[in-house]
């Protein structure tokens, strides 16, 4: 039966509430849109999960309780029935992530947690129902699983939290149409496909229920199987032998051992249901953006006096948003040259305009303008619609000539402007004959410098500084196949909305440059870093880089026939042929046909066939070997052969990256549509695609990358003497550091020292432990111990900034590049061990990481500023981590060679010597 609100009289002192845990995870991640923390979480069952547990408590004010989940790895019935669950797709990952904070939630509002290696939970909540009901409680399950509803009896109910059905003895009955002590007979004929446990075949809820009547029992039915009629009798005869195994599989188990799981069992005072921990939930709620429930429990706790403040070290908080103020907004459409020229005046006469391009594509180099709003104050906002094309739309004005009376404002350096990400504003304008000039701020930027570890859109800034929620383009475009484009939307919504976006960037502005006034070093990082690279990056993205599109189809031709020689000789292998891009059948060739050795198991349990794996197996099975290479050059043919020709833009013949600015927490920059900065060069195969970037005729291409940046970095901060005096006596870095931990001579140091040295120097950069040097290096973990323990008896600098950085970063939540950049770590004092401990690995690489992103910021800058003082032809094409990749006329190629890696060297002052090492050639490959 279905009631709007179970009966609440259920909830007494000897009340046991049981929730079934895996049951709602994945029901709540499946019913909940794709719900994302402010550092890209998935939150979407963690949000499903926290409601329901709350709802409950509201409901059933019981004394004791307890959420069961089920564990990981194979149970009993996985050793009765191989195929046991085996169709079950795995966990997706972003589930996968939420479980653990799942877990902790739960515990947070006050739930005993419980999870019994080698059962499910079914079995664990079965086996404390029957205790529990033997000795007097009540119980009531929450689940939505019908098999639980053999557990119901007079002390036992079910409650569906996200139906809101309940059902008692009577419930089931009219449900299923059997009472609860036939729920296993009517499963086992008609089966569980979920769990993949066959019943009768073309049997369903309507036959079994019927059958069971008429006979009884599950046993009545199969003893009259030799009279039964028709295709349903025949299929009853097929399945008799194999009904009794389906019985036992679908049985919940109710005599489990739960000693060591429950502390007191079998008693229960260990399932007390205890107070809620708020202190951890605000913690929490801030952590992964509950926004609506951390406002409620301020609400709730301010209402009580209890204190409001973050709590648990939580260092990542924002500050309180001010209740916004209600907002007279003014937005103006402009529809005649008169209102145009008015306002042109009043941007001119402005401290500060901002200015927001809505547009065709998400390309920037192939958007097309469909109109431009500005805004001068709070409230205040104008849209030019140019290009809006539907039925009965109003006359607009010419594009050519109201473009022309804006462009000396838009062209003017002297009339400052700002806007969110205005790279993509300049690119649109450069396209339509405007050199944008006077932006001085950008919203984007300064969110990434104050907090790179936030989302940056304008819509979650307004929410989050402003207090304020603008319309989403979704809101006035529509969704998927729905959507329209937005020269299609009526001008009143279009000056809304863009309107808005100009308006809210200018007021989010003046709530942030304050901020950064405030910080003087992460001033410094946004004007003198951040605001200039934009412009350089937008002049990169615009010169683009030539490709040689035979090259590729060449080497497409090439890898397409390699590929099909590797599946002849994996079927071979294998003995059969088989799906090389399936893991399932790849799987079942490796685990069950040859019998090769589990590596791991992915969260479903089924054996791991990723990369990782068959890269372990590959050392001893020649299969793994031909399916890893396979996968290489599947995903180099598929990305860059086959894709790269396809991505060439028709109207500059070139490949145009776009260079996102405000992704990594680090400060690195982040190439896409294509990605310039991800082509594999560990392989021939991958170093070749190079050959197809190339130079015009009378040109080079040049590069100039970093050496050593990291290492360098590590010298200049640790400040250990011994790294110091190695780069400054210019020599091997690695002999140097093998020579130290060997101890001998540098020039008795062999090639496997230099390559152990090596593998320890660019490890502890990114924190690695003893346990991955040895997996590392093939060797003891004894072994790899002693090394690291060498290493920092020789360099006790670096060892005394291990620990200092690690120290200050639990204090402050951050660590800062030495130009001041702040690289925030949320999980530094997390109670999850793994996570704490790689927020701690990366408060140690992060500095690093972060410092070498700056260096090749300011090393661009550089460059560009002295191609324009000097006036020459040379462009930057590509960067790529710690390269630059130029085009050089022939005539300035002596120039170039020498005062690029000048340029770059002279960009910081470090303790010690910067090198940039130059290579060039007709094709980017043949310039390394």
């Amino acid at each position: 039966m279905n009631v709007e609100n179970p009966v609440p009289n259920l909830a007494e002192p000897g009340l046991l509430l049981l929730v079934d845990g895996s049951s709602y995870l994945y029901r709540a991640y499946h019913a909940l849109p794709d719900l994302r923390s402010p550092d890209g979480f998935p939150t979407g069952a963690l949000h499903g999960m926290v409601a329901m547990m709350k709802r409950l408590r509201e409901q059933y004010p019981a004394h004791l309780g307890a959420c069961v989940f089920d564990a990981k790895g194979d149970t009993f019935r996985n050793a009765w029935y191989a195929e046991y669950k085996a169709h079950r797709p795995p966990m997706p990952d972003d589930l996968a992530r939420q479980i653990e904070p799942i877990h902790e939630v739960v515990r947070l509002l006050g739930w005993p947690v419980l999870t019994v290696p080698g059962i499910e939970a079914d079995d664990a909540i079965g086996t404390l129902s029957c205790a529990a009901s033997k000795k007097g409680h009540r119980v009531i399950i929450s689940t939505g699983d019908k098999d639980m509803a053999q557990l119901v009896d007079e002390r036992v109910t079910l409650i569906n939290t996200m139906s809101n059905e309940l059902l008692d003895v009577a419930g089931v009955t009219a449900k299923f149409g059997v009472p609860p002590d036939r729920i296993i007979d009517y499963l086992t004929l008609i089966g569980d496909t979920v769990d993949n446990v066959p019943g009768v075949e073309k049997v369903g809820p309507k036959t079994a229920a019927k059958w069971i009547a008429e006979h009884g029992s599950l046993e009545g039915v199969m003893a009259a199987a030799a009279g039964m009629k028709g295709v349903a009798g025949e299929n009853l005869r097929r399945a008799l032998d194999w009904l009794p195994q389906g019985r036992r599989l679908i049985t919940v188990v109710t005599d489990c051992d739960l000693a060591g799981h429950v502390n007191d069992w079998p008693a229960f005072d260990s399932l007390a249901l205890g107070p809620v921990d708020n202190d951890g939930l605000l913690a929490f709620y801030r952590r992964y953006g509950f926004k609506s429930l951390l406002k409620d429990l301020e609400a709730s706790l301010a209402r009580t006096g209890a204190p409001t403040v973050p709590v648990s070290g939580d260092l990542f908080a924002d500050p309180p948003v001010p209740e916004a103020p209600a907002l007279d907004k003014r937005y103006e459409t402009l529809l005649d040259f008169a209102a145009l020229d008015g306002w042109i005046e009043r941007l001119q006469a402005a401290p500060l305009a901002a200015v927001d391009t809505e547009t065709d594509s998400l390309d920037p180099m192939r958007a097309r303008i469909v109109g431009i709003s500005f805004s001068v104050e709070p409230g205040v906002a104008a849209y030019l619609p140019l290009r809006h094309d539907y039925a009965g739309v109003p006359e607009q004005l010419p594009m050519d000539e109201a473009l022309a009376r804006l462009k000396p404002w838009l062209e003017n350096p002297d009339a400052p402007k700002v806007g969110q990400n205005i790279k993509y504003d300049l690119q649109v304008l450069e396209s339509h004959g405007i050199r944008g000039a006077g932006f001085r701020h950008d919203t984007l930027l300064q969110s990434y410098v104050l907090e790179a570890h936030k989302p940056h859109s304008l819509e979650s800034l307004g929410a989050r500084h402003l207090g304020r929620a603008g319309l989403s383009y979704e809101d006035v475009c529509g969704k998927g196949a729905n959507q329209i484009p937005f020269a299609q939307v009526d001008l009143e919504r279009a000056t809304l909305y863009s309107g808005e976006d100009s308006e809210m960037a200018l007021q989010v502005h003046q709530t942030l440059w304050p901020r950064l006034e405030a910080e003087p070093k992460l001033r410094y990082v946004y004007e003198q870093i951040e605001m200039p690279v934009s412009g350089v990056l937008q002049r990169i993205e615009r010169n683009g880089v030539l490709i040689d599109p035979a090259v590729l189809a060449a080497q497409s031709q090439q890898l397409g026939e390699r590929m099909m020689t590797l599946e002849r000789e994996a079927h071979e292998l294998a003995g059969q042929p088989f799906n090389m891009g399936s893991p399932k059948q790849i799987g079942e060739i490796l685990f069950n046909k040859l019998g090769l050795p589990i590596v791991k198991k992915t969260v479903s349990g089924a054996p791991s066939t990723d990369e990782e794996v068959l890269a372990k197996l590959a050392e001893d099975y020649p299969l793994p070997a031909k399916l890893l290479e396979h996968r290489s050059l599947a995903k180099l043919k598929g990305t860059y052969t086959d894709k790269l020709p396809l991505m060439v833009n028709p109207a500059t013949g070139r490949v145009h990256t776009n260079y996102a600015q405000a992704v990594a927490v680090t400060g690195r920059l982040s190439s896409n549509e294509p990605n310039l900065q991800n082509i594999p060069i560990r392989t021939a195969e991958g170093r070749r695609v190079r050959e197809a970037f190339i130079a015009p005729p009378g040109h080079f291409i040049l590069s100039a990358d970093y050496s050593q940046i990291e290492l360098r970095i590590m010298a200049h901060i640790s400040d250990d003497a011994n790294l110091l005096r190695a780069f400054a006596e210019g020599m091997d870095v690695h002999r140097a550091t093998a020579a130290e931990i060997f101890g001998v001579e540098p020039s008795a140091v062999s090639s496997e020292q230099r390559r152990y040295a090596k593998v320890i120097n660019f490890g502890l950069i990114y924190g690695m432990s003893a346990f991955g040097l040895a997996s590392n290096l093939g060797i003891e973990r004894a072994a790899a111990t002693a090394y690291i323990d060498r290493y920092f008896a020789r360099y006790p600098g670096v060892k005394r900034y291990m620990d200092e950085t690690r120290a200050s970063a639990k204090e402050r939540g951050y660590v800062e590049t030495v130009f001041g950049r702040r690289l925030w770590l949320p999980e530094i004092n997390s109670p999850n061990g793994p996570r704490r401990a790689g927020a701690e690995r990366a408060a140690i690489n992060a500095p690093m990481q972060g410092t070498a992103a700056d260096l090749i910021k300011l090393a661009m800058i550089a460059v560009q500023r002295n191609l324009d003082t000097q006036g020459l032809a040379t462009q930057m094409v590509m960067q790529v981590h710690d390269e630059l990749v130029l085009v050089v006329p022939e005539d300035e190629l002596d120039w170039a060679k020498v005062e690029i890696p000048r340029l770059m060297a002279d960009v910081a002052a470090l303790k010690v010597p910067l090198l940039a090492e130059v290579g060039v050639g007709p094709n980017w490959d043949q310039a390394h």
